[in-house]
């Protein structure tokens, strides 16, 4: 009897180890995990951060989070510090990320429902069990650049066979239905900046003034396990032929670039690049898609006026906006597309003509 109580006894406390472990780190607040020395650095830029007025405990959980995960994943922190094995820096795993997805939707519920809906939300069946690419071209560890940046494997631990003939199956099958480009392939949590203030104080500043996009705004790069911010992201420059495409300034579009790149001769159209030339040549690529859910119907309204210089509708132009088979991108659209034998005069500038 006493045998099975003392048993009982030391596997209650085992179990209550493990959320113990939690505890100890959220009791303490930010403090008790800048103490970790491979916390410090991270804790450090959250005090800067955008972030900095939201607790630890809100996005990476707490004492009396349910997942037996999360807990697990600090006992055995605490243990690699008691056993002397304490790493450089500390990295979040991939059940982590997901693990704070939910946690992002509660303060970014618009922001996160259009992601949701959009294709950045595509999970990584529909990516890496994709019959038409993977037997065209061969699955490799770049495709995690973009798709699974956060993965703590290579792509031959994801997916196999690694041929072009299939069929494919997913090794690691509980990804199948996670997203492969969650929030914080974008974003980075801990990125300097000032917290979002109360909207109506921006109506009060002068439109050169405000600000443009949110400095949490970054790239993750997974060979450096960093993220980017999006200042820092080099805008590339593009060639049609042996002419230099005109690109747009906006920052933003820099982030864009990281996934969908021209190959390495830079031109227009190759590889998965979108670089507007023609009648939109310049324009930023969130001047026509929407942030989050990718969106582009409100695009065409929002700069053109109901007809184009040639009197026609633009949204009912054939252009790939309104006819996916339409043989004139609507990225790479030029006037001479549709008239080949020379551009007509304006049909306005015309009427006013004596």
């Amino acid at each position: 009897m006493k045998i099975a109580l003392i048993l009982a006894v030391l596997a209650a406390a085992l179990v209550l180890m493990v959320p113990a472990a939690s505890f100890v780190y959220e009791s303490g607040g930010p403090g008790a995990c800048a103490r970790c020395h491979e916390m410090g650095t991270p804790v450090g830029q959250w005090m800067g951060s955008t972030h900095r007025k939201v607790p630890c405990a809100d996005c990476h959980g707490d004492a009396m989070t349910t997942d037996p995960g999360f807990h697990l994943t600090n006992a055995r922190r605490v243990l690699d510090h008691a056993q002397g094995n304490i790493p450089d820096r500390a990295h979040l795993r991939p059940s982590d990320i997901f693990s704070m997805l939910p946690r992002c939707q509660r303060c970014h519920q618009q922001e996160f429902a259009a992601w949701a809906n959009g294709p950045h939300a595509t999970p990584y069946k529909r990516i890496f069990l994709d019959q038409k690419h993977n037997s065209t071209r061969h699955l490799m560890d770049d495709c995690l650049r973009c798709h699974g940046a956060h993965l703590d494997a290579g792509v031959r631990d994801l997916v196999q066979p690694m041929n072009r003939k299939g069929p494919w199956t997913l090794i690691r099958a509980e990804l199948s239905d996670r997203p492969a480009i969650p929030c914080l392939s974008c974003h980075a949590l801990h990125r300097a900046g000032m917290p979002l203030e109360d909207r109506r104080l921006e109506s009060r500043t002068l439109g050169n003034r405000q600000e443009r996009f949110r400095p949490s705004l970054a790239f993750y790069d997974r060979r450096e396990q960093e993220s980017i911010p999006a200042s820092m992201l080099p805008v590339p420059a593009v060639l049609d032929g042996d002419r230099p495409v005109k690109m747009s300034p906006d920052p933003r579009g820099a982030l864009c670039y990281q996934c969908h790149a021209p190959m390495s001769t830079m031109q227009v159209r190759s590889g998965d690049d979108r670089t507007p030339i023609g009648v939109h040549e310049g324009l930023s690529c969130l001047a026509c898609h929407d942030k989050h859910r990718q969106t582009t119907h409100a695009s065409c309204s929002t700069c053109h006026p109901r007809l184009s210089n040639c009197g026609l509708d633009v949204e009912k132009m054939d252009t790939t906006f309104a006819k996916p088979g339409s043989a004139h991108n609507v990225h790479f659209v030029k006037c001479q597309d549709c008239h080949p034998k020379g551009v007509p005069p304006r049909k306005l500038a015309a009427a006013k003509a004596p």
